[in-house]
């Protein structure tokens, strides 16, 4: 049984070449984090090693072990596998070391099961080494064995690996679909169903995930943080730029993390103003946002949305945090939203 979910047309395409013996040597899983691409994998990892009648079943001994991680011929690679690395490394890439030693195993036979199969977690985390050490192995098709390499950002992956692979994009599910699937199997009440479809970008990892790691309650503090802000005057809006400026030299993921909530509830102020209420993100603060977007123009909220796109774009280029932050706060309306609107920008300038 294949466990991924939303994912039919990839997995009926699978199953065919299953059945004939017509499987690629190497697959491009792309698409956004949390979608399913691992989950995919795994079962592919379980097809061909199923001893079952119909693979996968998910109930045979070699089913179990890769399930639970522990079958000798299904090897996870990504940043965390990366010991020879030194710490600054292990976050940034995926040696030639590591790809050097799945290279040696693919050249030995499957030990327990049918055929060996090497998932790349991250392919666009690959250093240029290891990269173009890659391609060399895919270049070169060993029986029984394939290589699965998943990415979020296939325009990293060098075109020259994307080229040896069969490519299977997997996309987002659709929201009533989300909904259906975490209330049937997850048992998810309807109303935190329909909350986590929306805040999952249709990623049902995502929406799992979320279920019991405090992922909601920590972005219901955020949210009260941000709606503060938006509140307050440019004393508090400066401080606030100033603790994400400090936030954002330990971990600049969250700084981002945080900006992208920013850009979903504009957004969303955007679509009730519009009213387009039924396409909203944040639908358990239905009535802030109607209130709030009462009190805003369609031009405002317009113009705010690029600034904060701008801002995470200047972040990404490594542009001088605080200034880029303050800057975004310059430019949110509120009290005095007019008059900021037309003060002029500073440019954030480049570190050193």
């Amino acid at each position: 049984m294949w466990q991924v979910v939303g994912q039919d047309r990839i997995v009926a395409l699978l199953q065919r070449s299953l059945e004939r013996g017509r499987l690629a040597h190497a697959y491009l899983l792309v698409g956004p984090p949390h979608v399913g691409k691992m989950t995919l994998a795994l079962d592919l990892a379980r097809a061909l090693n199923c001893e079952a009648a119909e693979p996968p079943c998910g109930e045979c001994v070699s089913c179990q072990k890769i399930a639970n991680a522990g079958h000798a011929d299904v090897q996870i690679i990504g940043l965390e596998q990366d010991e020879n690395a030194s710490e600054a490394k292990l976050q940034a890439e995926i040696s030639i070391d590591r790809i050097r030693e799945m290279q040696h195993s693919a050249s030995l036979p499957p030990f327990e099961g049918k055929c060996k199969v090497f998932i790349i977690d991250g392919a666009e985390l690959l250093s240029l080494e290891a990269a173009n050490c890659l391609l060399k192995t895919l270049e070169e098709p060993v029986d029984k064995v394939v290589f699965i390499l998943l990415t979020a950002n296939e325009r990293l992956v060098p075109a020259t690996v994307v080229s040896r692979c069969q490519r299977l994009e997997l996309g987002p599910l659709p929201v009533n679909e989300m909904e259906a699937v975490l209330s049937r199997r997850w048992g998810v009440e309807p109303e935190k169903a329909k909350l986590l479809a929306r805040l999952s970008g249709g990623c049902l990892g995502w929406a799992l995930s979320a279920l019991g790691n405090g992922l909601l309650r920590e972005r219901e503090e955020k949210l009260d943080r941000m709606l503060e802000v938006i509140g307050s005057d440019n004393e508090e809006r400066f401080s606030y730029a100033a603790q994400l400026a400090a936030q954002f030299a330990q971990n600049r993921g969250a700084v981002q993390e945080e900006l992208r909530l920013w850009t979903s509830w504009w957004r969303d102020l955007l679509l009730v103003k519009i009213g387009c209420r039924d396409m909203v993100t944040n639908v358990d603060r239905e009535s802030t946002l109607e209130e709030m977007a009462d009190g805003y123009s369609l031009e405002q909220i317009r113009r705010f949305i690029a600034s904060i796109q701008a801002a995470r774009e200047q972040l990404r280029q490594n542009a001088n945090p605080r200034l880029v932050l303050e800057v975004l706060m310059l430019d949110l309306p509120g009290k005095e939203g007019r008059e900021q609107q037309n003060l002029p920008r500073r440019v954030p300038v480049r570190n050193d």
